[in-house]
């Protein structure tokens, strides 16, 4: 190697050092670091013994956590599916070149800038059954309001549908970007053949955005199995624990109980959750993919 070369080769390492250090420094330490507190009986104030794998096992007999796993994973389900297909929706109904689309899709995206803090406020105004807009408004029909944060099945419903109006501006805004990567006479040659729209979405648009779908989704899994704000503001994990997710049961046992071994044993099984989950969901997807392209 000359030592031009060699030159070029050290000047591009130093131009990236910053970024692999704050890297280094931010993501790949805390993650080594956790991975050793996981393993020690250790409180917020130091010191640290080393307990083995014992801090995994009393998660895994431990039903408030079991529970939270549950109710995790509920939380995805309900909120992934749905977010998906209201935001191919909007980004569908909004793909035009118009004023009004523009002023609409600021309208809808405009959400998503908004804190957890005042996404829980504006949510508790609406769900609350004594004074909030539905109570009111089942009281002004004569019904009986729904109990949206003090039942155990609605007030799951309640934290999916805050999450659903405060996260749809993101994937609303990947699937425009994909629908106008499609080529107008993909679209004209449909039009010839006399295709409906049914047929066309079903046949042309939703083929060419298989891959954003993928994004979304995947995206969107990782994101809300990390869902805490909500849940901590809204309904506080209650009734019962029924909403208390993993990151609110990992920040209540490392804040409140101060067993910070034991909350970062819980916080590396769901990364590992998420990891696995996510890691499932690509390669499913490029198999399907490849399957296709075979045909």
């Amino acid at each position: 190697m000359t030592t031009g070369a060699k030159r070029r080769n050290w000047s591009g390492l130093l131009f990236v050092l910053p970024f692999l250090t704050a890297y280094l420094v931010m993501l790949i330490y805390p993650l080594l670091r956790g991975i050793s507190l996981s393993f020690q009986r250790v409180d917020l104030f130091g010191g640290g013994q080393f307990v083995g794998l014992d801090n995994y096992a009393r998660l895994f007999a431990d039903d408030t956590f079991v529970q939270s796993i549950v109710n995790t994973f509920a939380l995805a389900l309900m909120i992934v599916p749905l977010l998906t297909v209201i935001a191919l929706a909007l980004a569908l109904a909004l793909n035009r070149a118009t004023r009004g689309a523009a002023i609409f899709r600021g309208v809808f995206f405009s959400s998503s800038v908004l804190s957890v803090t005042i996404v829980t406020l504006i949510w508790r105004f609406v769900l609350a059954p004594d004074a909030g807009l539905l109570g009111e408004a089942a009281q002004a029909v004569g019904a009986e309001p729904i109990p949206f944060l003090s039942h155990p099945t609605w007030s799951l419903w309640a934290l999916a549908i805050t999450t659903i109006w405060w996260s749809i501006g993101l994937p609303m805004m990947l699937f425009l970007a994909g629908l106008q990567q499609i080529p107008g006479d993909v679209y004209e040659a449909a039009a010839l053949d006399r295709a409906s729209r049914w047929t066309t979405l079903r046949r042309v648009t939703l083929p060419a955005l298989k891959r954003t779908v993928v994004l979304v989704v995947m995206l969107q899994t990782a994101a809300q199995l990390q869902i805490f704000g909500q849940a901590q503001l809204l309904t506080g994990g209650g009734p019962g624990g029924s909403t208390r997710t993993m990151v609110l049961h990992i920040f209540e046992t490392a804040f409140a109980r101060w067993e910070l071994g034991y909350a970062t044993a819980a916080a590396e099984v769901l990364f590992l959750l998420i990891v696995l989950l996510t890691l499932t969901q690509y390669v499913t997807t490029m198999r399907g993919s490849e399957a296709d392209g075979g045909r």
